[in-house]
């Protein structure tokens, strides 16, 4: 018998880099350092107040007990009305169950239907708990790694290449962080076509980010342009990014009711139900008004296009304009190689990160860790005053690099 109490399975799982990142940045700050901290993964905004209201109110009518594990019907139902409405995905509320987030939602997911060995394809670059989620549920991570030249997204070529006897799941996400990439209808119609081919394949969209886009696309879905796939995709969402409700931990999962049923009885002996006082702010923030959401994303562009334009000003760093979410996906190529005034080298992505935090008191997650390099993500959900303050101390850093 090992000698460690730890399970053998956490030696191979990572800490969040995202969470390292602001671990670090916290520190630097207690040691009286002034940081420019650009690895946010979260709105800057407050939640609106309507939504907050209604949190308030249901606290006050001593709404502050156990709802169902699966989530308040009221709610199921509500989320049932915003796919058909917006994604035109039709479930029925026994097919949707409320989670303590997304992220919990995509772990429970991938619990209840990973074999030890399965494979689950992840496009690359892609969101850091993927790969770690997957082998904490004893599967196998099978990176596709998606060029920048084709926008970081998954091609069909590479999809079917990527497939085989023991591939369980596809993850898609879109639009993507880190890049921002957003599939277009046609691009999803290219991959179901692939997909139906491989009837055992079974699709996750990680849809969080779908209200935050750029373009005049809209939120095209895979299982609605094929519905053949319907019975084979599980969609994940929830309020965090949109409501600018990150703490509040409400996601959600509608799929086949045989995963869904799964998913209830594991959440049942583990975290039980959602807040319920939450879930009374998210029924609000699907029913209530959705203004907010075009204001936010209107923030974001212009944030957008300002820390492109600087970025792009810098040598040696390269940056197209994201479609979607709030993050840049940045090469930093050009400066791989360059040596430090200590005379030390930056021989990757990560180097140059933890320079840049070092020197500069800039905090950003490199590329390595979205499994793609090299390049660094740079959220944009704060204020433009602290984006430009954080590009010009790049700059400064960049320019004292030989």
């Amino acid at each position: 018998m090992s000698s460690s109490r730890i399970a053998s399975r956490m030696q191979r799982i990572k800490t969040s880099p995202s969470s390292a990142a602001a671990d670090r940045a916290a520190e630097l700050r207690r040691q009286g350092r002034a940081i420019v901290n650009l690895a946010i993964g979260e709105p800057d905004f407050p939640t609106p107040p309507h939504i907050r209201r209604a949190a308030a109110e249901a606290v006050e009518r001593g709404e502050t007990r156990y709802t169902q594990t699966a989530g308040a019907i009221a709610l199921r139902t509500a989320i049932a009305e915003k796919l058909a409405q917006e994604n035109d995905l039709r479930f029925d509320p026994k097919q949707i169950i409320v989670t303590c987030g997304a992220k919990h939602a995509i772990f429970n997911a991938l619990a209840v239907s990973v074999e030890p060995g399965d494979e689950v394809l992840i496009p690359a670059p892609y969101w850091v708990s993927y790969p770690d989620m997957v082998v904490a549920c004893e599967g196998v991570p099978v990176i596709m790694a998606c060029d920048e030249s084709a926008g970081f997204k998954v091609t069909p070529d590479l999809l079917e290449s990527a497939i085989t006897a023991r591939t369980r799941w596809l993850i898609l996400n879109s639009p993507s962080n880190p890049t921002g990439a957003s599939y277009t209808a046609s691009e999803l119609r290219a991959l179901a076509d692939v997909l139906l081919r491989h009837p055992d394949v079974l699709v996750l969209t990680d849809d969080i980010y779908e209200h935050i886009r750029y373009d005049a696309e809209g939120n095209p879905h895979i299982a609605a342009i094929e519905p053949a796939l319907r019975d084979r995709t599980v969609v994940v969402n929830g309020v965090s990014k949109t409501y600018a409700m990150t703490g509040w931990r409400i996601g959600y999962a509608a799929g086949p009711s045989d995963i869904i049923a799964a998913m209830d009885t594991l959440q049942s002996q583990s975290t039980s139900c959602a807040s319920s006082v939450s879930q009374a702010a998210a029924l609000a923030a699907l029913q209530g008004d959705q203004g907010s959401i075009a204001e936010a994303v209107q923030i974001y562009r212009k944030r957008r296009d300002r820390a492109v334009a600087l970025l792009n000003a810098i040598p040696g760093l390269r940056c197209a304009a994201p479609a979607g979410a709030f993050y840049l996906f940045v090469n930093c190529a050009g400066v791989i190689g360059k040596r430090m005034r200590s005379g030390e080298v930056i021989g990757s992505d990560s180097d140059f990160v933890l320079y840049l935090i070092e020197t500069a008191g800039v905090v950003l997650v490199a590329g390595s860790a979205y499994g793609v390099s090299p390049y660094f993500r740079m959220s944009i959900a704060t204020g433009i005053d602290v984006i430009e303050e954080g590009c010009r101390k790049i700059e400064r850093a960049v320019s004292e690099l030989v």
